[in-house]
C-alpha cells in the first residue's frame, strides 16, 4: 500500500467515527439526554453491563485516574451512573448504571441503529456486517475511547 493510501484510509475511517459519534450523540440529545458530551458514552460502553472501576475507565479513555473520577462525579451527580462496593476488592469501588444511565444507553443503541441506516442503505447490510467483522479483527479489544 502506497503512502497517500494509508494516509486516506486513515482519514476515511477518522471521518466515519467522527460522523458516527456526533450522529449517536445528536439522536441521544434528541431522545431527552441533553445534560451529556459524548464522551459520556465511551464512559457507558465502558459500564455495560457490569460496571467498571475509576482506574479502568482511566484506562478506556486513556486520560489518567483524577479526569476519570471528574468524569464519574459528573455523572454520579446527573444520577446516570452510582459507586458500589466492588465486590472482589474491599478497597475499590465499581462504577455501575443506574435505571437512568441503562435507559440512555438504549438511547445511544437506538441511535446506532439510525446512525448506520445511510451506510446500510450505501453497502448493503451483508457488506456493512462484513465491514464490522474485518474491523474487530483489526481491534478485537478496543478499547473504544475519543480522540481527543
Amino acid at each position: 500500500m502506497k503512502n497517500s493510501d494509508a494516509m486516506s484510509l486513515s482519514a476515511a475511517l477518522l471521518a466515519a467515527t467522527g460522523s458516527l459519534v456526533e450522529d449517536i450523540h445528536n439522536g441521544v440529545v434528541a431522545l431527552g439526554y441533553t445534560d451529556l458530551r459524548p464522551t459520556h458514552g465511551f464512559v457507558f460502553s465502558r459500564l455495560a453491563p457490569s460496571g467498571a472501576t475509576v482506574t479502568e475507565i482511566a484506562e478506556h479513555l486513556g486520560v489518567t485516574r483524577q479526569a476519570a473520577s471528574q468524569i464519574v462525579d459528573e455523572l454520579e451527580r446527573k444520577e446516570y451512573v452510582e459507586r458500589r462496593p466492588h465486590p472482589d476488592d474491599a478497597r475499590a469501588r465499581l462504577v455501575v448504571l443506574t435505571p437512568q444511565g441503562r435507559r440512555c444507553t438504549r438511547a445511544a443503541e437506538e441511535s446506532a441503529a439510525e446512525a448506520v441506516q445511510p451506510w446500510i442503505e450505501l453497502l448493503g447490510e451483508e457488506r456493512l456486517l462484513a465491514l464490522r467483522d474485518e474491523l474487530v479483527r483489526l481491534a478485537p479489544t478496543g478499547p473504544i475511547r475519543p480522540s481527543w
